[in-house]
């Protein structure tokens, strides 16, 4: 996603102070900014939910206050130097190379008075080398990728005797003494960007933990892989899928074949890439590229000139490059993930050989880059909430979708007019309805949930962020109740209705839900053509 948010900010010629109107434009059909939700269609209620859709503050921390980020020192406790936490840190700390997931040895087990009925897995690939674009004009080392092959190849299906088999072709970065012209940024043997083999094993750790406790722990997932229960779906860019091929092979071995869902790149709801001009507008009034001088945005890059300069001058840098300069995501992306991988900071120009952007510095980026994310995604009020209901409301509608086709399939697995041997066996084969889903995507993708959310405190999703969806059936009853996981534990968010979402009635999730984005995000056409 690095370059993503400059590329947005570059083409936005038009500011509308609109973000307040934009929002009441999408709620239009609402009355008195509360959803009433009823899931009559899926299981009988006799309870409606009024569930307010107003934005809820976050709390305040140092993630923050810009005075912190920008006088504060260190990281907060917060990692960025190796996916493997230092000795003595607790599993669930911030690890921007490798963030916390569930895992076995963490997983806050719900008692058994329910039954788990689906599950929604959402999170971003591993850690990689960085986007082209965020690398410097010279960088003074080279990057090697030579201890893994990204393999790019179709092969007929299905795939047996009867059809030609395609080889395992992958790509082999080379450069030519015949071509005089030099790469911008590292030499070597990368892609810019691809999944390292560091990241690859981080993806592969991922799939077989939540493995162990969907399957080994809670006999929720298949041993084998079946394709009518369990589905992978990835963005467009391809190092998702990158990721995937370690996923699934952590899950259930690499003697397969897995079908990656992907939409078409013009609407996909997963990256996010479909068009939603009147979000992007909104966007633009108080993140990247917003020409408020007296804006929160504007002050936070002036309190910032300094750390600028230096940072200039060790990577040369242009002062007028804007997709460096409009925040501090390029500098971010570049310096975080050489640490991720034990590579040195920057030192020397053509120059100064001897000058060296220090720790200290890299620091202050991280620290201004939390800032940002925290703002652009939490902070900045009300227009926050619209600008990721625009930019992600569809993927939230295919969400419930999910969760009611999963609440008919448990409903009419325990009908009473079914013998008790017949639910077993409609339990057991799930009726061809997928009971797992497992999305793969990027930083964009996981703020825009959070910030959905409403989540108490707002953090730059690291590498291999997750968060998880549990739909559960209560025995006694046969009410479904919803739990959502982030990095493993119960996600608590700032609306008062939602607070600790850990087993919260379904209703109220949906309903807040649908009063954002509409059934079948039926609400989002009107307000992203809207202005």
């Amino acid at each position: 996603m690095s370059p993503s948010l400059t590329k947005m900010s570059l083409w936005l010629l038009v500011v509308m102070p609109a973000g307040y109107y934009l929002w009441s434009h999408l709620l239009k059909s609402t009355s008195s900014f509360f959803a009433l939700s009823s899931l009559s269609s899926t299981q009988a209620t006799d309870v409606e939910f009024a569930v307010d859709l107003d934005w809820h503050p976050p709390v305040s921390s140092n993630i923050n206050s810009l005075h912190y980020a920008i006088n504060g020192t260190g990281t907060y406790g917060l990692i960025y130097n190796s996916s493997t936490l230092p000795a003595g840190t607790p599993y669930g700390t911030y690890n921007w190379c490798n963030m916390p997931h569930i895992r076995l040895s963490e997983y806050p087990q719900v008692n058994s008075s329910y039954n788990l009925e689906y599950v929604e897995v959402i999170h971003r690939h591993h850690k990689r080398t960085p986007y082209a674009a965020n690398t410097f004009p010279v960088e003074t080392y080279p990057w090697y990728c030579d201890d893994e092959a990204l393999f790019f190849y179709g092969s007929p299906l299905p795939t047996n005797k009867a059809n030609n088999r395609s080889a395992n072709a992958y790509w082999s970065v080379y450069t030519s003494p015949s071509n005089p012209l030099t790469p911008r940024g590292f030499n070597g043997t990368c892609q810019f960007p691809q999944i390292t083999r560091g990241g690859l094993d981080d993806s592969y750790q991922h799939g077989a933990d939540l493995y162990a406790v969907y399957h080994s722990l809670l006999g929720f997932l298949p041993e084998k892989y079946d394709p009518d229960r369990v589905s992978f779906r990835v963005t467009n860019n391809v190092i998702t899928s990158q990721v995937a091929s370690m996923v699934t092979a952590g899950m259930y071995g690499d003697k397969q074949n897995f079908p990656l869902l992907i939409q078409p790149a013009s609407i996909d709801s997963l990256e996010p890439a479909y068009p939603c001009p009147a979000a992007t507008k909104n966007f633009s009034t108080y993140g990247p590229g917003s020409s408020d001088e007296n804006s929160s945005w504007t002050a936070h890059l002036n309190a910032a000139s300094d750390l600028y300069a230096k940072l200039d001058a060790v990577s040369g840098v242009a002062p007028t490059d804007p997709g460096f300069h409009m925040s501090v995501d390029h500098y971010f992306d570049n310096l975080s993930v050489r640490l991720c991988h034990a590579k040195p900071l920057p030192c020397g120009n053509a120059s100064n050989p001897h000058l060296c952007l220090t720790q200290e510095m890299a620091d202050t980026v991280f620290r201004l880059g939390q800032w940002e994310y925290s703002y652009l995604y939490r902070d900045a009020g009300p227009r926050t909430l619209a600008y990721s209901v625009g930019r992600y409301g569809i993927w939230i509608a295919e969400l419930v979708q999910n969760l009611r086709d999963a609440m008919v399939a448990a409903s009419d697995s325990s009908s009473s007019s079914f013998s008790s041997s017949e639910k077993r066996k409609r339990r057991s084969s799930s009726s061809g309805i997928v009971k797992y889903r497992h999305n793969i995507a990027h930083d964009g993708s996981i703020s825009h949930i959070l910030n959905i959310l409403q989540v108490e405190s707002m953090v730059w999703p690291g590498m291999g962020s997750e968060i998880v969806f549990e739909l559960y059936k209560r025995k006694s009853d046969q009410r479904f109740f919803i739990r959502v996981l982030w990095g493993g534990q119960v996600l608590r968010s700032s609306h008062p209705t939602l607070g600790r979402l850990d087993m919260v009635r379904v209703e109220i999730l949906s309903g807040y839900f649908d009063g954002l984005v509409g059934q079948g995000a039926e609400k989002l056409p009107g307000f992203c053509g809207g202005a």
